[in-house]
């Protein structure tokens, strides 16, 4: 059940020269699980943006975006103090449920966000979590060392080879020969098709998608599953490897 609640901005500053962390202060109670997201109005525009929930508390929001446009941009200007309208907890996120002993979380550039939740929670289960995160360049790199404190096994991949593995996520999986049993994914529709093609193990995806309303009116963010259309927004991000038609 989403929730419509006025947050403030806590904190807002640069991971790196695009990728931004906002730290926002609010009740979080309609969060319920790794991978959901929030969808922010901005003052002077007419659609809200959809932002991948990080990590979260009782209190506090923890949100990671890129700037790639002007609403984003407007984003990175906001300042501690300045209070923000949400839509909070939309969405179906991943579950910790599956019988998974070492589970693989992949993820790609902004992809990489939603994960580290995840992570905790699987840590904190007892399962052995392994990581890789791809991006282009090192100069892209970001909370691959958050993950490591948190006690994951990380590889970095990156395409230009200036950072850990040369090459894409598929690669590092394959020099590094994890041994995983669940995966879960997070990233741009090539890197998600591209890992299930080269992989056998079941797992979870969270796909990335433009969102009109973000809670399953519009239909514009559906997508083809074995068992009919599904709204990214309300159905997923999270759908299953097994049901989804490429």
């Amino acid at each position: 059940m989403y929730k419509n609640a006025i947050y403030t901005v806590l904190s807002n500053e640069p991971l790196t020269g695009s990728v931004w962390r906002m730290i926002l202060g609010g009740d979080t109670q309609w969060i319920t699980a790794p991978g959901q997201f929030v969808n922010i109005a901005l003052e002077g525009r007419y659609l809200r943006r959809p932002i991948s929930v990080c990590d979260y508390d009782e209190r506090t929001i923890t949100l990671i975006y890129k700037v790639v446009g002007d609403g984003t941009a407007q984003m990175s200007r906001m300042a501690p103090g300045v209070r923000i309208d949400l839509l909070t907890g939309l969405g179906n996120g991943f579950s910790t449920d599956a019988d998974t002993r070492r589970p693989l979380l992949v993820g790609g550039g902004v992809g990489v966000p939603p994960l580290y939740n995840l992570a905790r929670r699987l840590l904190a289960e007892g399962r052995e979590v392994q990581v890789v995160l791809g991006f282009n360049t090192a100069a892209e790199v970001f909370y691959a060392d958050e993950f490591r404190a948190l006690g994951c096994d990380v590889t970095v991949a990156t395409a230009d080879g200036s950072a850990g593995v040369a090459g894409f996520v598929t690669t590092a999986i394959a020099a590094r020969g994890l041994d995983f049993d669940y995966f879960y994914a997070c990233g741009p529709l090539p890197m998600l098709r591209a890992l299930c093609q080269a992989v056998e193990q079941p797992g979870e995806l969270s796909f990335e998608e433009r969102m009109g309303c973000g809670f399953g009116a519009c239909m514009g963010c559906s997508c083809r599953t074995l068992t009919g259309g599904k709204r990214i927004c309300k159905e997923g991000p999270v759908l299953k490897k097994e049901e989804i038609i490429w």
